[in-house]
């Protein structure tokens, strides 16, 4: 599954991608500060600090419908969404006006090229999802009875692992509740790990949640047939079941819009060319 494991880290295709090609613009803005000039020191940390910092704006005012109620959630990074496009004005602004000679800025070309190669061929390989077919597997339901997830009714689906304990999993219940709402077309799964009827039945109770699925799945079994690490993960699923798209860790509501919006235009793709 597209997730890097580094020790006690686990890390999605996206941020892995970031981190390789930040280490890799600093190496070389490293070795041009101690050859060619030190003004490379103060031009890498601000394409760094700026460059994110316009990505994730450029990322906030597209999507501010999502970010209207909560403004402040603008600052939860970690739920992922960037526009990199917007790092380019920063670079470039910065590469003027902070690089003073015309053999400094060619000079910058270097690393700026060196990174951008390194995050797109990164994600491109660790962000790749293997179209996996949905599991022979039947789970209990919390209410209602169980279900077969090898069973399909002409939806595309999301898959949701999550378990009480997990703070991130707690945190993007509501978005998840709210998109199962706004997307009767699309079948939601919340579909527990490892944890008995009783405590899942009292967490939704206090937090005031009800999904029309809940599933319990104390044996893991479904993060075994995904191969996933950790929790939170969100599973996107073709109405055929096979896998589409899967993401490690909390996640935003405009990606859950984003993803449907992806299976709703695969599924018109394929039932116009049958």
């Amino acid at each position: 599954m597209n997730t890097i494991v580094l020790g006690p880290l686990i890390l999605s295709g996206e941020r892995f991608a970031i981190l390789a090609g930040v280490f890799v613009f600093l190496i070389g803005t490293g070795l041009l500060a101690s050859r060619v000039s030190q003004r490379f020191n103060l031009w890498s940390t601000v394409v760094v600090i700026g460059g994110l910092a316009a990505a994730r704006l450029a990322h906030v005012i597209v999507h501010w419908d999502s970010f209207s109620d909560a403004p402040l959630r603008a600052l939860a990074v970690w739920q992922g969404g960037f526009i990199w496009l917007w790092v380019v004005p920063v670079a470039g602004l910065s590469l003027f006006f902070l690089l003073r000679t015309t053999q400094e800025r060619l000079w910058a070309v270097a690393p700026l090229s060196a990174a951008a190669l390194v995050f797109t061929m990164t994600y491109q390989l660790a962000s790749a999802t293997e179209p996996l077919p949905p599991p022979a597997l039947t789970l209990t339901a919390l209410n209602g009875p169980a279900v077969d997830l090898a069973s399909l009714d002409g939806r595309p689906t999301v898959i949701n692992l999550w378990a009480t304990w997990c703070a991130p999993c707690r945190r993007e219940m509501p978005a998840l509740l709210q998109a199962e709402r706004d997307h009767p077309d699309v079948r939601f799964l919340l579909i527990n790990q490892g944890e008995g009827q009783d405590a899942v039945r009292a967490f939704l109770e206090r937090e005031g949640l009800r999904f029309d699925h809940l599933l319990l799945d104390p044996a893991m079994a479904t993060q075994r047939h995904y191969r996933t690490v950790g929790i939170p993960v969100t599973l996107f699923l073709h109405a055929d079941g096979r896998l589409a798209q899967a993401h490690t860790g909390e996640i935003a509501p405009e990606r859950i819009a984003a993803e449907i919006a992806r299976l709703n235009r695969s599924s018109s793709l394929t039932e116009s060319h049958p």
